[in-house]
């Protein structure tokens, strides 16, 4: 069977009177770097921490590789990693020790915990300051160690909520290449989101404009500048929303 790593139909989630999602559909094929991209607000994170099962829907469906996310939440979280906007690792400790206690955390066997922790130091790029604390990290060090932990597994979907936000050019530039690698290299099919709609451009394979909790259109980067008549993601997006 050949299904898709992700296969969201029409999701709608409100909270109260506040519609974050309104019927949103999309599908993301094993191993390529999908992107949700629209401004803060648009319904990126929501649709994130669905199908990270954090959340349930008001109404519609996900299935992560053949599971549904609400009756198979179990299974799904067995084979994806998320990794939040706003994550932060434990600062008392140094770099090595975070990635060995998060080994540790996924009950991963010491022998092959090993394994996966110098992997992820060489991911991280951080090499000797993986000795000092994390309270000491800029927050693009951080970021990165995150980023290590998040796809140290090898997870069948690694799921970045704003993976490069805040960053200055040089993180930024390092965590994309991460990715981009990772993807490439074991297979592994990325799911992220972003308002840096250049950045994204360069990164995924297809992307979805997303506004108000709605697809306003989906697409490699080049069909989608081509369909608006753009220059990049930017100005597609506000001609998308007429707002160019």
């Amino acid at each position: 069977m050949n299904e898709d790593a992700i296969e969201a139909r029409n999701l709608v989630k409100t909270f109260g009177e506040i519609r974050a999602l309104g019927g949103l559909s999309f599908a993301v094929k094993k191993g390529e770097i999908y992107g949700l991209i629209g401004p803060n607000g648009a319904g990126k994170t929501t649709a994130l921490r669905i199908i990270a099962t954090l959340i349930t829907p008001t109404s519609g469906s996900v299935k992560v590789f053949g599971f549904d996310v609400e009756k198979k939440a179990s299974e799904v979280r067995d084979i994806i990693s998320y990794l939040p906007e706003e994550a932060g690792a434990y600062k008392n400790l140094s770099g090595w020790e975070y990635l060995e206690f998060m080994a540790n955390f996924y009950s991963i066997s010491e022998k092959t915990g090993q394994t996966v922790v110098k992997e992820a130091a060489e991911i991280s790029g951080l090499g000797e300051r993986l000795k000092d604390k994390v309270k000491t990290y800029s927050k693009g060090m951080g970021r990165r160690l995150l980023i290590a932990r998040a796809l140290m597994t090898k997870p069948k979907l690694a799921i970045l909520d704003e993976p490069t936000s805040g960053l200055d050019v040089v993180h930024a530039f390092y965590v994309r290449r991460i990715i981009q690698d990772y993807a490439k290299e074991y297979g592994v099919t990325i799911l992220l989101s972003s308002h840096n709609m250049l950045e994204v451009e360069f990164l995924c394979n297809r992307v979805a404009l997303i506004n108000e909790g709605e697809i306003l259109a989906e697409g490699t980067p080049e069909e989608i500048k081509s369909r608006y008549n753009a220059g990049n993601l930017e100005e597609a997006f506000m001609e998308a929303t007429s707002l160019g």
